[in-house]
């Protein structure tokens, strides 16, 4: 058996469907599931997505197309082929029981289409709108996780410290347990506001494999957090062994955004968005009025204990974050070096300086070994990438 490493992204929503109608109303129009393969295939250069707005009818419909006109097939072990690209169908649900404090997300991939068919009718009457994204699912979160196992599926929590319909945001006090079954948690999302290095003194993590997907609500957004996975083939049933280190299997690396410039890093005041102390009036308008921090909440659950090592995670955006990296320069560097994988990761920089000035090289570079500077972000606004060839505050 001889393993290989394949890029991955298993957050991306789908903003349209065939027929033009809103699934993800807050996603792009031009994000629909045969531009999500396409753009994935032959810019990004990802091996794997995960488009987890598959539940809905109309888009399982799409699918069925592509496979009848012969433009995907099925894999034996699961997952959708299309060009160099495999789809992992699933779908994230927002569930808020009786147990939870609050609104939680889950993704939920299943292995084929049948399997995610069968899904959709279970969901049908415990959801009221079957054909939207992210819609609220009436019924207890463990009942959710064994009908995803019943049907061979995967069970991921979503995005997990978010201030907003995560887990650790708004679902539980301390402990995943007051939820879920932990047993039939497969692995779980950290979300854009989070690294491994921040989250890996939560104790009760440690047996879980990290998972970083970019949450993608447009095309240029795919890829923008993903991870390097070792396994035999691009397949379902590869992606679960990976997630469960089965012989060899599992993530290389983890990459994704500095988590400075996710939106929740910071608390910050609720009224002025500057940041704040959790316990003090705010030092600029006096309001007590909070949006909980990432950092803040991570720094609660941590036991500070040593836990297993993890795989490197590498602070990088995509290209089209790179200051001064625009439109024309972008598809001028696709069309020379091929797919925004291969540009990231592999093409030397005298090559580069070939195509662009040494700024933009240096830029290039400085993104593929972590080395960007950041203007932290909160309260529902990004960060930003500021400048380069300097160390990391």
């Amino acid at each position: 058996m001889k393993l290989k490493k394949y890029f991955a992204d298993m957050h991306i929503h789908i903003g349209r469907d065939h027929n033009g109608k809103a699934v993800k109303i807050t996603g792009a129009k031009s994000l629909t599931l045969t531009n999500i393969l396409i753009e994935a295939s032959q810019n990004k250069g990802m091996d794997m997505v995960g488009v987890i707005d598959c539940h809905v009818p109309a888009v399982q419909a799409e699918i069925r197309g592509l496979l009848n006109e012969g433009l995907a097939e099925e894999l034996i072990d699961g997952g959708i082929r299309f060009e160099t690209v495999t789809l992992i169908m699933g779908s994230e649900i927002e569930v808020y029981d009786e147990n939870c404090k609050g609104p939680i997300h889950v993704l939920c991939f299943f292995p084929t289409l049948a399997a995610i068919g069968s899904f959709t009718q279970w969901l049908k009457n415990k959801m009221s709108n079957i054909n939207l994204s992210s819609q609220r699912y009436y019924g207890s979160v463990k009942a959710l996780q064994y009908k995803v196992k019943e049907l061979s599926g995967i069970f991921i929590p979503a995005h997990i410290f978010t201030p907003f319909k995560s887990l650790y945001g708004k679902g539980v006090e301390r402990s995943l347990e007051e939820v879920l079954d932990a047993s039939l948690i497969d692995g779980v999302e950290l979300g854009l506001s989070s690294d491994t290095f921040m989250v890996n003194g939560i104790d009760e993590l440690s047996g879980y494999t990290f998972l970083t997907n970019s949450d993608a609500h447009s095309l240029g957004k795919i890829g923008r957090e993903y991870q390097e996975i070792r396994m035999e083939e691009s397949t379902f049933k590869e992606f679960l062994w990976a997630i469960h280190q089965v012989d060899g299997r599992g993530i290389n690396r983890n990459f994704g955004m500095n988590p400075r410039l996710g939106k929740y890093y910071h608390t910050v005041c609720k009224d002025c968005l500057n940041e704040a102390s959790k316990t003090q009036p705010c030092a600029y308008c006096g309001s007590l009025k909070r949006i909980n921090g990432v950092k803040d909440r991570i720094q609660e659950l941590s036991g500070g204990h040593i836990l297993p090592k993890r795989p490197p995670y590498i602070h990088q955006i995509p290209l089209e974050y790179i200051p001064t990296l625009g439109p024309k320069t972008y598809r001028k560097l696709l069309d020379i070096f091929g797919t925004e994988m291969d540009i990231i990761h592999q093409v030397e920089s005298k090559e580069l300086k070939k195509v662009v000035p040494q700024k933009l090289v240096d830029a290039i570079i400085d993104n593929r070994e972590g080395r960007l500077v950041i203007s932290p972000g909160g309260g529902g606004k990004y960060g930003k990438v500021v400048s380069n060839r300097k160390e990391l505050k």
